[in-house]
């Protein structure tokens, strides 16, 4: 099927597949870490940004992020019933050895990802699109702490995700960029069906495709939560957990095959 291009790269983040785990170590340039706790995460900030920010600003910085995640934790926990019992880990990487170590791990650019840890690319500050990437990697890390054994397909895990980081910056709905970019591709013929984006992440994809993948995941859950509510997004995803079937879980929370679903959201975009 043609693909229509995009120019959008990712600023924000993702989950990466179990399989790329291996590449991931947990030592800094030079092996060491400093760590600071909150209560519900542990930082381990790369020795590195220190050098870089200076010891004060790599102290604010900690702060900063922590106080954040405990923000988007209570958020979470309000408006997704996820509340993860563990602590969660995330590591802060000096953004030059993010880069030189990450790289090879996606096709496309990425400021942080999910993999047993949040990952995330260091900064000076607490940026809104660190705060974005932030959230999203946190959905993550949830849905993992409530099913480790339970692969989610990238469709439901990174449109949650971006439905939940684009609600904690105030967003409540698609922007009418984002509504008319997924029109245009409709018309085209050229969306992905839920089964292409049912791989467990869109690390592989091309860029183009990656940006319409998060981008038509988002807009699905997005179609979900316009048309049926906030509460039934919280019953499908708790059904998916339970019982580990889509199918099931679709009907249970919006009393529809998940196919008739799809397609209704595939109509409300025009898609031939």
């Amino acid at each position: 099927m043609q693909r229509v291009a995009f120019s959008l790269l990712l600023a924000g983040g993702l989950l990466l597949a179990p399989t790329a785990l291996l590449a991931i170590g947990d030592s800094g340039a030079d092996g060491r870490f400093e760590r600071r706790e909150s209560f519900h995460f542990t930082l381990f900030q790369d020795v590195d940004l220190d050098e870089s920010a200076g010891i004060r600003g790599s102290r604010h910085f900690e702060q900063q992020v922590l106080r954040e995640l405990e923000s988007a934790y209570d958020r979470l926990d309000s408006m997704l019933k996820l509340r993860p019992e563990r602590k969660i880990d995330v590591y802060v990487w000096d953004p030059g050895i993010f880069d030189e170590r990450f790289a090879g791990l996606f096709r496309f650019s990425a400021a942080g990802f999910y993999g047993s840890a949040i990952h995330i690319r260091g900064d000076e500050r607490v940026t809104p699109a660190l705060i974005r990437v932030l959230h999203h990697e946190l959905v993550h890390a949830a849905f993992d702490a409530e099913a480790p054994r339970l692969v989610l397909p990238a469709w439901m895990n990174e449109g949650i995700a971006e439905w939940f980081e684009a609600r904690a910056l105030g967003k409540r709905k698609l922007s009418g960029g984002e509504r008319a970019a997924l029109e245009r591709v409709a018309k085209q013929g050229s969306l992905f069906s839920l089964a292409e984006l049912g791989t467990p992440s869109f690390g592989g994809f091309s860029p183009d495709a990656a940006a319409l993948a998060y981008l038509q995941s988002y807009g699905f859950i997005d179609y979900l939560v316009q048309r049926h509510g906030e509460d039934e997004l919280v019953r499908f995803w708790s059904a998916v957990v339970r019982s580990q079937s889509l199918a099931r879980a679709a009907r249970r929370a919006y009393r529809a095959d998940l196919a008739d679903l799809e397609n209704d959201f595939r109509r409300s975009l025009g898609a031939r």
